[in-house]
C-alpha cells in the first residue's frame, strides 16, 4: 500500500489503522527517524516504511526491499521519494487536506 499527501494529511493515521486490522498490537508511530517499523498482527509481518527524509531516491537501495516485500503488508509513506525502489503497489491511497481539522481520501488506485 503506498500512501500520499501533503504533511499531515492522515498517512501514519491510515498506517496505524491498516496494522490494527490485520491484528496488530504494537503501538503504530511514524517511523521517520528510522525509516522502516516491522511490526507481529495476527495476519503475519507488516513492513512500515516512511521515505519522507530520503534526500535522494538512491538513498532508498539501502533499504531492504526484497524482505520488505516479502512481509505480508507493506505500507510505504512518501512512495514518491523512493521513486524506482519501491516495490509495484496492489493499492495507492492519496490522502488530503480539506480544512484544519478535516481529511479527504482524494484518489485510491
Amino acid at each position: 500500500v503506498l500512501l500520499s499527501g501533503d504533511l499531515g494529511a492522515g498517512k501514519t493515521t491510515l498506517a496505524r489503522a491498516i496494522v490494527r486490522g490485520l491484528g496488530g498490537s504494537e503501538p503504530v508511530s511514524s517511523p521517520t527517524y528510522a525509516l522502516v517499523h516491522h511490526y507481529h498482527g495476527t495476519r503475519g509481518d507488516i513492513y512500515h516504511v516512511d521515505a519522507y527524509r530520503l534526500r535522494h531516491p538512491d538513498e532508498a537501495a539501502d533499504l531492504d526491499w526484497q524482505t520488505l516485500s516479502s512481509g505480508d503488508a507493506l505500507l510505504v509513506e512518501w512512495p514518491e521519494r523512493a521513486a524506482g525502489w519501491v516495490p509495484p503497489a496492489t493499492v495507492r491511497i492519496a490522502l488530503g487536506h480539506v480544512d484544519d481539522d478535516t481529511r479527504r481520501v482524494m484518489e485510491v488506485s
